[in-house]
């Protein structure tokens, strides 16, 4: 099942960045990376056309309240955003265990800095220290090899095939990932990815808005 998050007063902070929720003065910055063609279809949706645009999504992250700003400790910057999504219910994951699954967008300016990782890595250890977490998942298209590198540095492990259907109208074969939290689950830590799991004769579907 989906554990519950709010991100609201969580501050979460690594050598380079610091993990809080959106702010409303958040968005120039936001809208000069999610207006640049390439960064949000890597993730499924098309870039924005307009600072409006942008707006209304910032006020979804705010009152979603499971979405991080990224903010470079440098300056101030808000170069990407990570959320903890509710769970693939096709997963196959026992349903008595709790977690989320983990999406992302970086700035296409901050590419190939390992930033991404950096954020990932301290997301999960707060979520298996602090909330607990039984398991987090992370998937990826697999025309992105950005974020299947972000992945596999992270710890996940392989579980299963997947079709997703985009908010671009576009179905996206990629694979979806497990971590199980290892102060709860070593057992299934031992395990090779996918066993004890049902194995699908063709790729789950799934829809991300």
């Amino acid at each position: 099942m989906n554990a519950p998050v709010d991100v609201t007063d969580i501050r979460i902070e690594t050598e380079r960045l610091i993990l809080r929720a959106w702010r409303e003065t958040d968005l120039a910055d936001f809208y000069e990376y999610a207006r640049v063609e390439g960064v949000g279809e890597m993730a499924g949706w098309n870039h924005h056309q307009s600072m409006e645009e942008s707006r209304r999504i910032l006020d979804f992250f705010i009152s979603g309240k499971k979405t991080f700003a990224l903010e470079l400790r440098e300056n101030g910057k808000v170069i990407g955003s990570l959320g903890l999504e509710p769970r693939d219910e096709d997963a196959g994951l026992p349903e008595e265990l709790q977690g989320r699954e983990i999406g992302y967008v970086l700035s296409r300016d901050y590419w190939g800095r390992g930033l991404m990782p950096e954020a990932v890595k301290a997301v999960i250890d707060y979520c298996f220290r602090e909330l607990s977490f039984d398991y987090l998942t992370c998937g990826h298209f697999d025309c992105n090899d950005r974020s299947r590198r972000v992945v596999e540095k992270s710890g996940f492990r392989f579980l299963k095939k997947v079709v997703t259907s985009t908010a671009r109208g576009v179905d996206e074969p990629g694979k979806l990932y497990v971590l199980y939290n290892p102060m709860k689950h070593t057992d299934k830590e031992k395990q090779p990815a996918g066993e004890n799991l049902p194995a699908p004769t063709a790729p789950s579907r799934r829809r991300c808005s």
